[in-house]
């Protein structure tokens, strides 16, 4: 896909969790097409000691109101420095960037999209696109605590949401991989994103019980083209970088220990 070097207008900059805040961008101009999975690049104006690009995947596009939404975690200065951006001012993109999850041929297929932390990102703008599409997705969403978990009116607007937390203050309490879900559903497709030890124990359940399995790496990259080598991934076939190749993978391309 064509990649774009966009000026975009902060609509709104809400705070979602101490940690936690969400970017909506706009334009003037129609947004291009962009994919689930795929993350933009964003350039950083107001941190001295941020010199290059931030990856953020893209959480959602709102179609009516021409809206690129993005979930920011607050990291280090140069995510601390987005986070306060405001309504009116201009954040640099180049987007977008990456591949994108694979889509059954069948509508009738059953999918869950594991999400944990900041990795529920991809996972909302996924299960939209799969619901446009027909299908009736399925999300699992891990966090410590009930307050870390993040969007879920928006999660529940395109399907069954479940849940987990460490403390067993919302959902099920455990980690993803021990919700009773998997014990007493089965599925045909499932899709993650996430910490690696969360994706590797997906990825680990999926095999077992041979279900396809993608999943979205979140290694650091900090050009987006595969030029500075930052986010290399060992597969079965080579040596790839994250951002050119990925950030999506199917599981059996992966030499995860599973």
């Amino acid at each position: 896909m064509k990649k774009y070097i966009l000026d975009l207008i902060v609509s709104t900059n809400e705070k979602l969790h101490n940690n936690y805040i969400l970017l909506k961008l706009t334009s003037s101009q129609k947004l291009p097409e962009m994919l689930p999975g795929q993350f933009a690049e964003v350039r950083v104006d107001k941190s001295p000691s941020t010199f290059l690009r931030r990856p953020i995947s893209i959480n959602y596009i709102d179609k009516q109101k021409n809206e690129l939404w993005l979930l920011v975690q607050k990291v280090g200065d140069g995510t601390r420095a987005l986070a306060n951006v405001q309504p009116g001012e201009i954040v640099n993109i180049v987007a977008p960037l990456g591949n994108t999850f694979s889509t059954p041929q069948q509508t009738d297929k059953k999918l869950l999209l594991v999400g944990g932390g900041v990795g529920t990102a991809p996972m909302l703008f996924l299960g939209s696109h799969l619901k446009e599409m027909g299908f009736s997705p399925n999300f699992l969403l891990g966090a410590r605590s009930a307050n870390d978990v993040l969007q879920l009116d928006d999660f529940r607007r395109f399907g069954n949401v479940y849940i987990t937390t460490e403390d067993g203050s919302l959902g099920e309490k455990g980690y993803v991989t021990q919700h009773s879900v998997l014990e007493n559903e089965t599925f045909d497709c499932i899709y993650t994103c996430g910490p690696k030890p969360m994706m590797v124990a997906v990825a680990a359940y999926a095999k077992k019980r041979n279900i396809l399995c993608e999943v979205s790496l979140e290694n650091m990259m900090a050009c987006g083209v595969g030029a500075c080598l930052c986010c290399v991934e060992k597969t079965t076939e080579g040596h790839v970088c994250v951002c050119k190749d990925g950030p999506v993978f199917n599981i059996e391309k992966l030499t995860w220990q599973i």
